[in-house]
């Protein structure tokens, strides 16, 4: 919290409101589902109501804990007594009806939206956070592996899905980062497919994206197969992007800008005539989110720094006939990055 506290004054508040369970769980290890935590210069006040006060009482240290009935009014207690003034608050975090609470019981109180300073400093990981992300990599990567012989003519795409999700949790994930997704034929052309009773058929591309949390910390990768065999375009695209994604790896080092990572990825797949089939970003921070600060993206302003840890995933989706997607993810260094997932990203057809 101390960082929080360093940035009071820079933000112009004398107190912040969080209400993100993630960013609570962030900076005081509270993991449950419900909550409030306000922060001030001398003090640190954990808002909950009766379900988590045994729960709080066991993960927070240094927090003064404070039950609740009601968490507007909870809220506005905390915030009279602490004696602040100008309280800065999670602007993403707050729904309309909770901010008119707030607003119409502290008059005379400035409430300040705040939009992004919690996420740059999460972004950049220590090193214990680091280690939970390569072990929720490992969890991951070990169950896609251990799928591999399942990905065959005849297999439903939700069959896969299951399994792969059940081997993630068998292997220690506390549950799955995302719906998994396990796509084939002209499904994968969609980037977000959803598992269908659709069987593989030989000669289709199969993509699957999944990830695994583990102590709240997320992995995301995603592997393109062909089942059966694979013609000369499937080749030559599963090529192109794959050069995209070893662009991309080979310029992530502290100092690049985001958004230079995404052009060097987009302007491989665009010399490849393909820019029209590039629909989103190539990739994202990932921490106790699975999508959070960095954005890798065109219009992205922020700059790589040591410790972040961002995913490189450039992919093609030709509608009507499939798709391709090459996913690692990544630790940023000062000189280049180590991958945490483990899965290959060399061609594969699987018989």
């Amino acid at each position: 919290m101390s960082g929080i506290r360093s940035r009071l004054l820079h933000l112009g508040v004398e107190a912040l409101l969080f209400l993100d369970v993630i960013n609570i769980r962030y900076l005081i290890g509270f993991a449950g589902g419900e909550g409030a935590l306000l922060i001030g210069q001398g003090q640190a006040i954990l808002l909950v109501d009766g379900r988590y006060v045994t729960q709080a009482r066991q993960e927070v240290e240094r927090v003064e804990i404070i039950e609740y009935e009601d968490k507007v009014e909870g809220i506005v207690t905390a915030i009279l007594n602490d004696g602040s003034k100008t309280v800065g608050f999670e602007a993403q975090a707050i729904s309309y009806d909770t901010y008119a609470r707030l607003k119409e019981s502290l008059k005379g109180l400035k409430l300040k939206p705040i939009s992004d300073e919690i996420d740059t400093i999460r972004a950049i990981k220590d090193e214990r956070e680091i280690e939970l992300l390569r072990r929720a990599a490992e969890i991951s990567s070990g169950a896609l592996a251990s799928v591999r012989d399942l990905i065959r003519e005849g297999v439903r795409e939700r069959d896969i899905a299951l399994d792969l999700e059940f081997k993630m949790r068998h292997n220690g994930a506390e549950q799955v980062s995302f719906a998994t997704i396990v796509a084939s034929g002209t499904n994968t052309a969609l980037p977000h497919a959803i598992p269908s009773t659709r069987k593989i058929e030989n000669g289709d591309v199969v993509v699957i994206d999944c990830g695994a949390i583990y102590e709240g910390y997320h992995s995301d990768e995603t592997c393109t197969f062909v089942v059966g065999q694979a013609n000369a375009r499937q080749k030559e695209v599963y090529r192109l992007v794959r050069e995209a994604h070893d662009r991309a790896l080979d310029t992530v080092r502290a100092g690049v800008p985001c958004s230079e990572i995404d052009r060097v990825a987009r302007a491989c797949i665009e010399e490849g005539g393909l820019g029209a089939y590039f629909s989103h970003g190539t990739g994202h921070g990932v921490g106790l989110d699975v999508h959070e600060a960095p954005r890798i993206a065109a219009k992205s302003k922020g700059i790589l720094e040591a410790g972040m840890v961002v995913t490189i995933e450039p992919g093609v989706y030709i509608p009507g006939l499939w798709g391709v997607r090459i996913e690692d993810t990544v630790l940023v260094k000062e000189d280049g990055c180590e991958v945490l997932t483990k899965i290959s990203k060399d061609f594969r057809i699987l018989i």
